[in-house]
């Protein structure tokens, strides 16, 4: 090994004990957590804003936690996981996510709308929903 100069600080000696770089924990399913998110997101029927805006945050910051790092965002994993319906050890990839169906999006977007309507618009709306279903 060479021997480095720095000019304010002289020369350095090698170092030969260098600690290993700690290997990144795997996940049980191997998937990377910025897939796992992505997948757990389109599973429960959020696009990238729609689950920016139930955390508070920017759609940008999704986007980054999807593809960008490795390291997932543990000031938010329990609201996290509360929004997408999981576990934190789901999230994270320590315990294997049960198969979650796909909802539609836009079907629920409506369903939120829905919600803050005044109640006599909603008893309209369920009346609608049951007939068209054929509920008495």
């Amino acid at each position: 090994m060479k021997t480095k100069f720095l000019p304010y600080l002289g020369a350095i000696p090698p170092q030969e004990n260098t600690m290993p770089k700690r290997a990144s924990q795997t996940a049980v399913d191997g998937e990377p957590f910025g897939k796992r998110l992505a997948h757990l997101r389109k599973a429960a029927g959020y696009s990238q804003y729609t689950l920016a805006d139930a955390l508070g945050i920017t759609n940008r910051m999704i986007a980054y936690y999807e593809g960008e790092t490795t390291h997932p965002p543990t000031h938010l994993l329990p609201k996290l996981a509360q929004v997408l319906g999981v576990t934190t050890d789901q999230l994270l990839g320590i315990q294997k996510v049960k198969e979650v169906k796909q909802k539609d999006s836009r079907l629920w977007q409506r369903f939120s709308q829905v919600e803050k309507l005044p109640p006599a618009k909603r008893k309209q709306i369920v009346n609608l929903l049951d007939a068209f279903l054929g509920k008495s």
